[in-house]
């Protein structure tokens, strides 16, 4: 990609803003069970970066699809673009700060070595994020609609999307969508993350796919990030079994290796013993639950902390607690390869919003002498965004507030002109040719761009 090196920031300006006296359950109360991308929340409730900013951070382990490109087998492929759609979660653990949304009209770029993105928010109503990253070796686009609601207790969020990967060598097509995540202890507890559901990764080349189970997590269960799943061959015969922790890692056996660990007498009855305290913890069975509870119901009672009467482990940890990963099944299973693994954050990543050196340095300008020149609507010239990593929470606040205003008050005047919202500038609607969703593409242009057109929208 060629573009200037020079040596990133590895924190930020300020630490973390603490909540102080702001109450989450204050502002979700009102909203249990509806959608809350259009709700204003205080901004203690924020991480400094811009949700474009966020979504290049599915970029952090890009080098997983350039082993992809390089792959002459395709099940070996399908497990590097696999391993890749995983990593892409892999910075949301811990990260229960919400990103600011973007404007209408704001862009994020970025150019490192290997790979460059151009991201947009080309819809307003309902908010749409669309993005394109390339490099010689694949091409990776998609858009996002986010979907939160409140429960209860806990906050859903359902990237509603598709993420698309091409390897122009070999003339291949993958895509997926991601699965929800969800935020649990809203009301009282420390704040805890899942992500679960299934993620089926489909070549649409030559018939393979990956479909991966994303294991939940209840109190007594023992699968907490686990993920695991097979590729299967155009026939649907087993490839190879792939498994792992998407805060961690993700690994492969061949078929075989996997048959003799999961048949082994030790390992049935730890099988034997798990299958008693797991769950069946589907989102319309426990949304069902928290949706019919009242506002005295949130309090735990006795029999919630000593697990449900159908034997089943409790939607909640007791008193708000969090559950913890059990050791006793084994992540190793022999003949195993690994595949990826997540980089350490620094020890001070709690002071800085548990970023990871990746999003450390996503809202960093680069200097004069590296001569890149930043689009005037890119996220790192939000001036909330901006003084909030700087710690000045209060004129950060008050910017937000001003921006906010000032995009609502720009929407009535074009109702008043009887216009229709402002066209995306880099990315066209248009149907997806193989899943036939529809979905944003990008348009080209942005890069060989000299002159960038000075949009007022900050």
């Amino acid at each position: 990609m060629g573009s200037a090196v020079w040596q990133h920031r590895d924190r930020l300006p300020s630490v973390a803003i603490p909540y102080g006296d702001a109450s989450l359950w204050s502002v979700l109360k009102q909203v249990i069970g509806k959608e809350l991308s259009k709700i204003t929340m205080p901004i203690q409730f924020n991480e400094p970066l811009s949700f474009l900013q966020r979504l290049t951070e599915c970029m952090e382990y890009s080098y997983l699809l350039h082993k992809a490109s390089e792959a002459v087998d395709p099940v070996e492929r399908m497990q590097y673009v696999a391993s890749f759609a995983v990593s892409g979660l892999a910075s949301n653990w811990l990260r229960l700060g919400k990103p600011f949304n973007p404007l209408l009209g704001e862009t994020y770029q970025e150019e490192q070595q290997d790979f460059r993105i151009i991201c947009e928010q080309v819809s307003h109503h309902p908010p749409v994020s669309a993005f394109h990253a390339d490099s010689p070796d694949f091409r990776f686009y998609g858009a996002i609609d986010p979907k939160i609601k409140f429960w209860g207790k806990s906050v859903e969020i359902q990237p509603k999307g598709v993420f698309t990967i091409e390897l122009p060598k070999w003339n291949e097509t993958y895509t997926w969508s991601n699965v929800s995540c969800y935020v649990h202890n809203i009301i009282v507890g420390k704040l805890w993350m899942e992500q679960y559901g299934t993620m089926e990764i489909v070549n649409h080349s030559n018939g393979y796919r990956c479909e991966l189970n994303f294991k939940p997590a209840g109190w007594y269960c023992k699968d907490l990030h686990r993920v695991e799943g097979f590729v299967l061959d155009s026939s649907k015969a087993r490839k190879s079994f792939m498994y792992g922790k998407w805060t961690d890692n993700m690994k492969t056996t061949d078929v075989k290796s996997y048959d003799e660990y999961s048949t082994s007498t030790s390992n049935r009855a730890i099988r034997r013993e798990s299958a008693k305290e797991s769950v069946t913890h589907t989102p319309r069975k426990m949304l069902a639950k928290l949706n019919s509870l009242t506002i005295g119901s949130f309090k735990h009672s006795t029999d919630e902390a000593n697990g449900s009467d159908d034997g089943h482990c409790p939607l909640e940890p007791p008193d708000g607690e969090i559950p913890k990963s059990s050791s006793t099944i084994s992540l190793e299973i022999p003949n195993s390869t690994t595949l990826w693994e997540a980089d350490p954050r620094p020890p001070y990543s709690p002071e800085c919003y548990h970023f990871t050196l990746f999003a450390m340095a996503l809202n960093e300008l680069p200097p004069p002498e590296t001569g890149i020149k930043v689009c005037p609507t890119d996220s790192r010239f939000r001036p909330d965004i901006r003084l909030m990593e700087e710690g000045q929470i209060e004129r950060a606040a008050q910017e937000k507030t001003r921006l906010e205003e000032k995009q609502r008050e720009s929407r009535k005047a074009r109702r008043s002109r009887k216009e229709k919202e402002e066209k995306a500038r880099w990315f066209k609607l248009g149907v997806h040719p193989l899943t036939k969703q529809e979905s944003w593409f990008y348009c080209g242009g942005f890069w060989e761009t000299k002159e960038y057109q000075a949009l007022n929208i900050f």
